[in-house]
């Protein structure tokens, strides 16, 4: 370097440390500053060039126009390219012209000019490729001004020594250079235009990060103006930002989506060649290849996906990693510093720069580290949830049974989240190795070989946490199934409540969930004390090691002396080791936990998919639309076949009945032409579009409209004929926002008939080719039924002319059929028109004979319409089987007698003209929102997100749960140990400044033992807080939970009727898991960071007294960002636990539809819908991940200026002040920024965390129902005895201030009498007998059962004497012994006599596990009319005197329905029995019929009285054909 420089003017030196460094005016020689100092930039900006051109090849984002600013650069940019030029025409001109000028005065000016011409180039090249801020040439122009300052200062201090200037010419050009530097340094802060066709010129609110400059986004500053806006007012959905499109739903899901089909293609690869040509689809290869390969690997599609953004974290990682150990080796410098009293003190000053200096850029590549990791992680989050979705769309039925909804949501919620919160440790996988292994070579250079004694400490616990971290993965593992189960179960008893209160069957599956919870718990206590056995290892380890390496170096040789220096820059290292080690247990945690999610959703991605070539969609024979050719189909591949050798040809435009007994396959057979079913043998080809209505409506939370309209343009014309045809136009008079009602979950607010109507609407709207209607008639009243089958099913209807297979239950309509399939046992018995049928003389013939009406009635006996009759002598007959007592036939024979003396009956009067439409269903559901939102038609209220600050009371619920005095023990226990921790350092000090005798210290023994002793104390209290808090927040978690499954179980009806599930199951999943595995930890780290943050200050304030002037500023500066940060994040945090809850509850009704959503076709569109739901959850999000770098980067300045200071101090007070001290105060220092830090993010954490306590507590405190039981007011032994129902002057409404739904209401029922109850929709029927239940409570007046008053005894008392068969038959996944008997009080020979006369004997004793047969969540695994049946059988086993029937034998076929109408007339013969009649025909028999209109009592006699009187009844018995 000294030859380059030459001889002459800059004589030839380098460098000079006496010019530079031994001198109170330091300078450097000009041989340096004109040849490294000035090349610095250029090598920068050539190093980086390579990166940085590839980056914007693969990056472009449009094209920004040329504007001023951009010319303006470019022009300083061709200045400087000039001003480098003339330097160097200048040399050649002075060697030419006889002087020799040194070789540096060329090559830097070449240089210089060629990188100018570079950066001038760059700036172009950004322009087109849509740049607007340039980080690298900010940091060019930056690095060019700071190299030129130091020549700047020397050049005037020459000039004035020297009294001229010696070289004017390169003194001015140098001068020029300088300000043309400057000035493009400025420049290049401002930004320029957004690029042409960028997103952001359509958005209305973009994202300011990718319009913000490069220092804006180092700093994070682009996020200020929200932290302000959130600390002004609670922030709204409106304030957030628009997602970038790197970020939506659709980008994200479709990278991973494609790598894992990548994955299954490499898998299923080797396999693919053996399997035989003739298979068609690619996904029949995966699943036969399936059993043999290995399974594709779900976490290399996540890494493949991902890889990017894992590099560009890993390096920022890498450098502040190498950065971090900067300032050990500055403290090192600084104590020898203030050791040496001789040593100029623009060193003290110096070092105390570089070190805030070095502080401050790890903050900025710490944070931009942290960003980079938390976006990947929120982008990881939604890819998977999307390819959950995406494959729950596809998964096939047998799948569906194994997964139910709950443990497919928390496929979503919790193991999906798993991956987010392990992705921010998972760098620590390679940079924990790097750090200790950097750490332990620069503790060689100060202790030698006694460092290795603390490795060996540090290796030697490994293997002790790997056995501890290996037994928390075995309890997370157990742990996870108990939560499924437990969830799994919620969501049960939420979906039946109803069935539940009117069973009064909580208390038993209050017992289970609390089984359930007790194990989970009892896992949680032993994974925490496990947890705490492993803090207190990882705590104990950094000082175990300082003992250690210490103890052994002052041992080893007398002459090792313990100075400051190596004492204090030791302890920062090992402060540095803490750090990954401290992570180290998280990591180990987290990857523990995260292993167990990815082989649950690796396990759930791998399961088999319905195979889309199942079904023939495009060749056919001409004239069919469906054929099945030698098909045989089963619901699994290892279950037997369903429906076997199925032949079936229907032609274009036929309609086709199916029929045949319960459970024969009816309904597998339509699932079959959907593809639903495997396909074992045979082929299937549909030809056209298909729409689908499925037994049991499947109804979305969205409007009326949007569920008939199903995704497809609105066309006024066909929707107006689908709402008539369907007969829905009466029921949008009664719905209170007409057509824009919400319906709520489920179809909440919708009768069981109108749920059926608008499905039946959907598929007419759907103007598909071909029709599967799954029984839609049987939900419906019999009157309706006929309306729809004339309007829409029947030749005569919309839908005549195309395809329709409809299987039915009401053999009225067969001979309107063109053809009849006749199904038993899974095989077609008879195939044929309904007269050759009936020519056939086969098993159908029978049936019709049994059934059918009689052949001969004449015609003209006109006033029993024809098909009425059919259906009502069909629906009313008793069955002539032999099981029945003898006196059957003769019953049947008086009431075809009655039914003929009805019919000579006048039929004149009132209900004359009335329309056919009318509806007689009624339900509470359907009533509620009625008369509840008048207004808007919403049923369901927006959950709420709370705002401003979480209530102190919240914490100290808490508090309480956890136990006031374990609180307060904690806060102690953390105060005794942080001040033991102080006690020892400072020892550590005062032995550092022991005085040396001949080379040696003396007391080291003693000095040993003290610091040893006060570290074990150190270690004990951590333990003993640790456990102390696993106690707390054990207990706090059970009490918690308790608290809300009581109050949710004992909530009344009409809150789950307004309350999503979703929405409740989030509280026990969500935030029972924060509570149960979140808030504990987060507490911990709080007080750690707050008492490590409170000794800091206080070291450093007793070491330097001066300190205390800062620390005001300094507190109040942190105490605004914690204000304007906790204020924002904790309102996102709010709204991103609210925008979550839609995701989930989508995607549970997603899987109860996706027959109905394949069969329509609308797979992509709920994709889509998907999608939109996750990034409005995203749009939270996002802010709240930019947040939390905002708060990093503001405190660690705090942090950093706290070092700045307390080395400053240092420096100035270096004469009052001993090297142990110094050391002390600064290493100290060093780690207050990350305490400080996580003070503020656990303090928010737990803001944000105990909003789950907030939660849970809200619905803990919902109003209950009375007690269920009154000790102090039992029902008599035997109560009641005869059943006298009785109502006096009652009025109810259902809630206050609404209007009365019954209004004084007097009545009374004889002990063993039969009632039917009628009325129109919405008169209040199923209200009445909800009353009876108390479901609802009285405005007014009582209701006496044999004289008792119902409303002074408990609720169980009342509802286990009373019995109901609901209209929709709801079952719970468990044995058919617990869904009929779940207290265990009847014998299994009772239970077997009432499966008897329930007619559900042969299927049960058919079943390999008799009693014990598992029924599946929901009952899915039995058909409806054996759900039906074994409602039946619960009410055959309790036996009350008092039965109240919501009619429910709709879905049912006749033989069925028959036999249970005969076992209701003889087992309930001495009973009170209240039936709510949907078809008139089943009460004509009884002895009174109540009719009710507009909740008060328009008629109660008997019915021939009432048809004789010719009020509202005749006219509904006109109506139904009855009169």
């Amino acid at each position: 370097m000294d030859r380059l420089c030459g001889s002459g003017e800059l004589g030839s030196k380098f460098w000079d440390s006496n010019l530079t460094v031994y001198t109170n005016t330091p300078d450097l020689t000009p041989c340096f500053q004109n040849s490294l100092l000035a090349w610095v930039p250029c090598i920068y900006l050539w190093a980086a060039l390579p990166c940085y051109l590839f980056y914007l090849r693969h990056h472009r984002l449009g094209y920004i126009v040329l504007s001023c600013l951009s010319r303006l650069k470019t022009a300083l940019g061709v200045l400087l390219w000039c001003i480098s030029w003339v330097d160097l025409f200048y040399s050649f001109h002075g060697l030419v012209h006889g002087s020799s000028p040194a070789p540096v005065f060329f090559i830097t000016p070449l240089l210089v000019g060629i990188t100018m011409l570079l950066a001038t180039l760059l700036i172009q090249y950004e322009r087109l490729r849509g740049v607007r801020s340039s980080g690298v040439l900010i940091i060019f122009w930056l690095l060019c001004v700071i190299c030129a300052i130091i020549p700047f200062r020397s050049k005037i201090l020459l000039a004035l020594a020297e009294g001229k200037i010696l070289d004017p010419f390169r003194f001015t050009t140098f001068y020029i250079y300088f300000a043309l530097v400057l000035c493009a340094f400025i420049l290049s802060c401002f930004q320029e235009k957004p690029p042409l066709f960028s997103p952001e010129n359509l958005d209305t609110n973009p994202c300011p990060e990718a319009s913000a400059g490069f220092f804006s986004r180092l700093s994070f500053w682009w996020f200020t103006k929200l932290a302000i806006l959130g600390y002004r007012r609670p922030l709204e959905d409106s304030d957030l930002w628009s997602l970038s499109e790197e970020d939506c739903s659709h980008k994200v899901v479709q990278r991973l989506l494609e790598a894992w089909q990548k994955q299954q293609t490499q898998a299923s690869g080797p396999q693919t060649a053996a399997l035989e040509p003739k298979i068609a689809g690619e996904d029949e290869v995966l699943l036969k290849a399936r059993p043999k390969t290995k399974k594709p690997s779900f976490l290399r599609a996540l890494v493949r996906t991902f890889t990017s953004s894992l590099l560009m974290g890993a390096c920022f990682k890498l450098i502040q990693d190498l950065l971090s150990f900067i300032n050990p080796q500055l403290l090192s410098i600084l104590i020898r510093f203030i050791s040496d009293p001789t040593a100029p003190t623009w060193w003290g000053f110096l070092l105390a720069g570089l070190m805030f200096v070095s502080s401050t850029m790890q903050t900025l590549i710490l944070h931009q580290h942290y960003h980079c990791i938390f976006v990947m992680a929120l982008r990881i989050r939604t890819a998977i949830i999307g390819v959950i979705y995406r494959k729950a769309l596809t998964i096939t039925n047998s799948v569906k049974r194994e997964y139910t909804v709950g443990e497919m949501v928390n496929l979503m919620s919790v193991d999906a989240q798993r991956f987010m919160d392990v992705s921010p440790f998972i760098n620590l996988l390679w940079s924990a190795p790097l750090q200790v292994i950097l750490a332990i070579y620069f503790l060689w250079q100060i202790l030698g070989p006694s460092a290795l004694a603390g490795v060996a400490v540090i290796v030697l616990l490994i293997p002790l946490n790997g056995a501890v971290s290996m037994k928390m993965k075995t309890y997370q593992v157990q742990q996870m199934k108990f939560k499924d189960s437990r969830i799994k179960l919620m969501s049960e008893i939420l979906n039946g409540i109803k069935v539940l209160k009117l069973y009064a069957w909580e208390p038993t599956f209050l017992e289970q969930v609390e089984g359930i919870r007790q194990s989970e718990l009892q896992l949680l206590r032993k994974g925490a004390y496990l947890q705490a056995i492993s803090t207190f290892i990882w705590v104990c380890t950094p000082f175990m090691v300082t003992l250690i390496t210490l103890g052994v170096y002052v041992c080893v040789d007398k002459n090792n002396v313990l100075d400051a220096e190596k004492a204090f820059v030791s302890l920062s290292l090992f402060n540095i080791l803490k750090i990954p080690l401290n992570l180290l247990p998280q990591l180990i945690s987290g990857m523990t936990q995260t292993s167990v999610s990815l082989k649950r959703i690796q396990d759930f991605l791998n399961q088999d998919e319905l195979d889309p070539q199942c079904v023939e969609r495009k060749t056919i024979s001409p004239g069919r639309a469906i054929t099945i050719h030698n098909g045989t189909f089963s619901w699994s591949k290892d279950l037997p076949p369903t429906l076997h050798s199925l032949n079936i040809q229907i032609p274009k435009g036929a309609l086709v009945a199916v029929v045949g007994p319960v459970g024969c396959g009816k309904s597998s057979l339509v699932s079959a032409l959907l593809g639903e079913m495997e396909k074992l043998e045979g082929a299937v080809s549909v030809k056209g579009s298909v729409a689908y209505v499925p037994q049991q409506a499947w109804i979305q939370n969205c409007t009326l409209q949007e569920n008939v309209l199903f995704g497809q343009p609105m066309n006024p014309k066909r929707y107006q004929q689908a709402l008539e045809t369907c007969a829905l136009l009466a029921d949008l008079d009664v719905l209170p926002g007409g057509d824009q009602t919400e319906i709520g979950e489920k179809g909440i607010n919708l009768s069981g008939g109108q749920r059926q109507r608008v499905s039946l609407a959907r598929a007419v709207y759907s103007d598909a080719n071909i029709f599967l209607l799954d029984d839609p008639l049987s939900a419906v009243d019999s009157h309706v039924a006929k309306h729809i089958f004339d309007q829409v099913i029947g030749p005569e209807g919309v839908l005549a002319g195309k395809t329709r297979v409809l299987v039915t239950h009401g053999i009225s309509f067969l001979p309107q059929t063109d053809f009849i399939i006749v199904l038993a046992d899974g095989q077609i018995t008879e195939m044929g028109h309904y007269s050759e049928l009936l020519q056939h003389d086969g098993s159908f013939a029978n049936f019709l004979r049994n059934y059918a009406p009689d052949e001969n009635q004449e015609a003209n006996e006109g006033v029993l319409q024809h098909a009425n009759e059919e259906v009502l002598l069909l629906e009313d007959t008793l069955s002539t089987h032999t099981d029945l007592t003898d006196t059957e036939p003769a019953i049947y024979e008086v009431r075809k007698q009655f039914m003929r003396e009805m019919s000579s009956l006048s039929s004149e009067g009132e209900g004359q003209n009335r329309p056919v439409l009318k509806r007689y269903t009624s339900s509470l559901e359907k009533e509620v929102p009625a008369t509840q939102t008048k207004e808007t038609g919403a049923l369901i209220k927006e959950e709420i997100a709370e705002t401003g600050n979480v209530k102190l009371s919240v914490y100290w619920d808490y508090a309480k749960s956890v136990g006031l005095c374990t609180t307060l023990f904690i806060c102690l226990l953390y105060a005794g140990q942080n001040a033991v921790a102080i006690g020892a350092n400072v020892w550590l000090s005062a032995w550092t400044n022991d005085v040396e005798e001949h080379g040696q210290q003396n007391n080291t023994s003693v000095r040993l033992g003290v610091y040893a002793t006060l570290g074990i104390l150190q270690g004990l209290l951590v333990m003993l807080s640790a456990f102390t808090m696993v106690v707390g927040a054990i207990q706090a978690a059970r009490l918690l939970h308790t608290a809300l499954l009581h109050n949710q179980i004992r909530a009344p009806q009409s809150f789950f009727d307004t309350t999503p599930s979703g929405r409740i199951l989030n509280r026990f999943s969500k935030d029972i898991y924060v509570i149960d595995e979140v808030l504990a930890p987060t507490i911990l780290m709080l007080f750690n960071s707050f008492y490590t943050s409170i000794s800091t200050i206080v070291v450093i304030v007793a070491s330097t007294p001066l300190f205390c002037v800062v620390v005001l500023p300094l507190a109040v500066f942190y105490g605004f960002v914690q204000r304007f940060y906790v204020a924002t994040s904790r309102q996102l945090k709010r709204l991103e636990s609210v925008s979550r809850s839609p995701i989930f509850s989508h995607f549970s009704e997603t899987v109860t539809g996706t027959s109905v959503i394949r069969a329509y076709g609308r797979v992509q569109d709920f994709k889509v819908l998907s999608d939109a739901k996750v990034d409005s959850n995203q749009k939270t999000t996002y802010p709240y991940i930019a947040s939390n770098r905002w708060l990093g980067v503001h405190v660690e300045f705090v942090g950093n200026c706290v070092v700045l200071f307390s080395a400053l101090f240092a420096v100035i007070g270096r004469n009052s002040l001993n090297p142990g001290l110094v050391g002390l105060s600064v290493s100290y220092a060093l780690q207050v920024t990350l305490s400080l830090n996580w003070m503020i993010r656990t303090l928010s954490d737990l803001e944000s965390n105990i909003i789950a306590v907030e939660r849970v507590k809200e619905y803990s405190k919902t109003e209950t129902e009375a007690p269920w039981v009154l000790e102090s007011n039992r029902a008599p032994e035997g109560w009641p005895r005869s059943g006298v129902v009785e109502f006096r002057n009652y009025s109810v409404r259902y809630r206050p201030g609404l209007e009365l739904v019954l209004k004084n209401l007097t009545l009374h029922v004889q002990g063993g009498e039969k009632v039917g109850i009628v009325g129109r929709t919405g008169a209040g029927k199923s209200s009445m007998t909800l009353c009876l239940f108390r479901i609802l409570e009285a405005a007014e007046g009582e209701i006496f059962i044999d004289g008792l008053n119902v409303a002074h005894i408990g609720l169980h008392d009342l509802r286990s004497q009373l019995t109901i068969i609901p209209q929709d038959p709801i079952l719970f996944s468990g044995t058919l012994r617990m869904n009929l008997d779940p207290f265990g009080r009847y014998s299994d020979e009772d239970i077997w006599r009432t499966l008897e006369l329930s007619h559900l004997s042969a299927f049960v004793s058919s079943q390999p596990t008799g009693l014990d047969f598992q029924c599946s969540e929901g009952g899915d695994n039995l058909s409806v009319g054996q759900r039906q049946l074994v409602c039946l059988a619960r009410a055959l086993l309790r036996k009350s005197r008092v039965l109240v029937l919501d009619e429910a034998t709709a879905a049912i076929d006749l033989e069925t329905d028959d036999l249970i109408q005969g076992t209701i007339r003889t087992q309930f013969e001495d009973c009170t029995v209240l039936t709510i009649a949907h078809r008139l025909n089943t009460i004509m028999d009884y002895n009174r019929v109540l009719v009710l209109d507009k909740g008060v009592v328009a008629e109660f006699d008997s019915p021939v009285n009432l048809i004789a009187a010719g009020g509202i009844f005749y006219g509904m018995a006109k109506d139904a054909g009855l009169a």
